[in-house]
């Protein structure tokens, strides 16, 4: 069966904590969900502030959409107000969107405390406004909030304000699980009490409180709604709406109804990635199905299984939407670990089994210790190029030192001088930068550029602090997480200490030796052979 897609990331999404989006974002926004299929977009409520009548506007000319309907948002016109002088309502008409979402009280509750009017002026004002805006051309999505409130206190009043949005020409009754109290039992049954009573398309839109919005939305179709509303990744008022990532991948995937399609739904996990960048958060690695962790598997019989079949412990395969299979390292892990990891590396055919035991014990040992192997996957290239050439390196540390210096203006001055013992002798550098982090880096490479001028193109990218365990205060041990990147590819390497400075020169060294390490196994490079290299010492 055919199920509508409405999204409301750019309405409803917006109004939950720390979602904003510029009026450029929003229209980026909607030009992605047209290209993933998205049925409507809503976009805003024209009449509500001057971005959302900004995007409206700006929409006319500057948004072309393939798929999609572009829909405007708003309420039923006030009371003290005909249909046609509220200007609320005028905004919606002149946003000129070819669908518009309009939603009324269908709790007694709420009319009789929160509108203070009677409830015979309630179903009049919605028949109205419904109505009027059908007749200037306009497809309606009439949302009936608070719906199953209404319905569990006065059924009968409930119905009668859906009925009155049906007899002036909705086409479409959506109703609203608006606080997101209600659970999938009770919802399943009262929306076969609408559907048994009421002809039409009904649509579903819940909200998270419960954190059942997605169980909800799926038991609405399953009861005989065929239009479901939600928001790219969960955003919303409170708790959120429904995810419709999650909705749309259960309803294809699980259920056999179409969304999306094939197409768009192997498009989900860079759309709601994208989404997130521009709502400048991240996505949690436990989303299902679009988050880093959803195929990711950790346990060492779990990844032993998986690598005979997936689907022993993957409930759909992660191509499907976009994803894909990971396997983590950590003291859980096995030797299928392991080997799924040097494959993925290209390493798989250079350790022995012997050394493959080895590796094992050596990531057990570590992540006892306190380092986090499954986040710092250059470390672990490191590891299996050292047990591959064991006892050589390519320098060796005398000292570091770092001195930062505050002054009377509040200002600091951090210096670091490193000495190393590499090729032909003894290399010290001195150098000032922005933090004990920078001047090291600097001070490093200034050792070792005039023998490796190729590490130069070695940098920094992202860098992470984490206290292993907060209850031993400042004695606590940190792990450094440090992203790089050359011109070739990115990878993080990781060190653990109780002093953040001595965690930071182990995750940097290690970084710098990585580089080090393939440039030599690389026939085009011209780095020393490992030949010539230093004994390894404990830094």
């Amino acid at each position: 069966m055919k199920i509508t897609t409405f999204d409301t990331t750019l309405r409803d999404g917006t109004q939950g904590e720390s979602v904003s989006f510029s009026v450029d974002d929003k229209l980026t926004i909607a030009r992605k969900l047209d290209e993933l299929g998205i049925d409507y977009i809503e976009g805003g409520w024209p009449g509500s502030n001057p971005k959302d009548k900004e995007f409206f506007a700006r929409a006319k000319t500057e948004l072309i959409l393939k798929h999609a309907k572009l829909c405007a948002f708003g309420s039923t016109h006030f009371a003290r107000y005909t249909v046609d002088t509220d200007p609320s309502i005028r905004a919606l008409v002149d946003a000129q969107t070819p669908a518009i979402s309009i939603f009324g009280k269908a709790w007694d509750f709420h009319v009789l405390r929160a509108l203070n009017i009677t409830l015979e002026e309630n179903l009049r004002i919605i028949e109205n406004t419904v109505g009027y805006l059908k007749r200037q051309g306009r497809e309606v999505v009439y949302d009936a909030e608070h719906f199953f409130d209404g319905y569990t206190h006065n059924p009968e009043y409930a119905l009668s304000t859906i009925r009155a949005a049906a007899d002036a020409g909705a086409d479409i009754l959506c109703l609203c699980d608006t606080n997101g109290g209600t659970l999938p039992g009770r919802l399943f049954d009262i929306v076969c009490a609408v559907r048994n009573l009421l002809p039409g398309t009904l649509g579903i839109h819940a909200h998270n409180d419960s954190d059942v919005a997605v169980a909800n939305t799926l038991a609405a179709v399953e009861a005989g709604c065929t239009h479901v509303q939600g928001c790219m990744n969960g955003y919303g008022e409170r708790c959120g709406n429904a995810n419709l990532i999650s909705v749309v991948a259960n309803l294809e995937l699980k259920l056999g109804h179409s969304t999306l399609g094939a197409k768009g739904l192997r498009q989900l996990t860079g759309v709601g990635h994208f989404i997130a960048d521009l709502a400048n958060l991240p996505v949690r690695n436990d989303q299902p199905y679009i988050g880093k962790s959803a195929f990711a598997h950790k346990g060492g019989i779990h990844v032993s299984a998986v690598l005979k079949d997936s689907s022993t412990y993957e409930h759909v395969v992660p191509s499907l939407v976009g994803n894909q299979q990971r396997v983590l390292l950590s003291d859980m892990s096995g030797r299928g670990n392991v080997a799924f990891k040097l494959k993925e590396q290209g390493l798989d055919a250079k350790l022995s089994e012997s050394q493959r035991r080895q590796l094992l014990d050596r990531i057990k040992h570590l992540e006892h210790e306190g380092y986090e192997l499954e986040a710092a996957e250059g470390t672990f290239e490191l590891m299996v190029r050292e047990i591959l050439t064991p006892g050589w390196n390519f320098f060796n540390l005398v000292f570091f030192d770092v001195t930062t210096k505050m002054g009377r203006s509040g200002g600091s001055l951090t210096v670091a001088t490193v000495s190393l013992q590499a090729g032909d002798g003894l290399h010290t550098e001195t150098a000032v930068g922005n933090g004990p982090v920078h001047a090291l880096d600097l001070s490093l490479r200034q050792c070792l550029s005039g023998l490796y001028p190729e590490i130069a193109s070695v940098r920094l990218a992202d860098y992470k602090v984490r206290v292993i365990d907060s209850r031993e205060g400042t004695n606590a041990k940190v792990r450094v997480l440090i992203e790089w990147h050359d011109q070739e590819r990115t990878w993080v390497t990781v060190g653990v200490s109780e002093n953040v400075i001595e965690a930071s020169w182990k995750a940097m060294v290690d970084a710098i030796r990585l580089e080090m390490m393939r440039l030599a196994d690389s026939p085009t490079r011209s780095v020393p052979s490992l030949s010539a290299a230093f004994p390894v010492s404990s830094v």
